[in-house]
């Protein structure tokens, strides 16, 4: 299984993965850009969002 990971230490938090793709990422009530539980995350989506990432801090991590 491939799940999304935000490695917040290079986030800029510009929030652009939570307009690209908001089902499977959100802020938190920290401030911080989190990828949200689902079974299955849309690869269409999240290949958008890591593409238009600026901080590059997206990427996939295989279970």
């Amino acid at each position: 299984m491939k799940i999304p990971v935000v490695e917040l230490s290079d986030c800029i938090k510009c929030e652009i993965c939570i307009e690209v793709c908001p089902s499977v990422f959100r802020m938190n009530d920290a401030g911080y850009v989190e990828v949200i539980d689902l079974l299955h995350y849309p690869e269409q989506e999240v290949e958008e969002a890591i593409k238009n990432c600026p901080a590059d801090c997206i990427a996939w991590n295989f279970l």
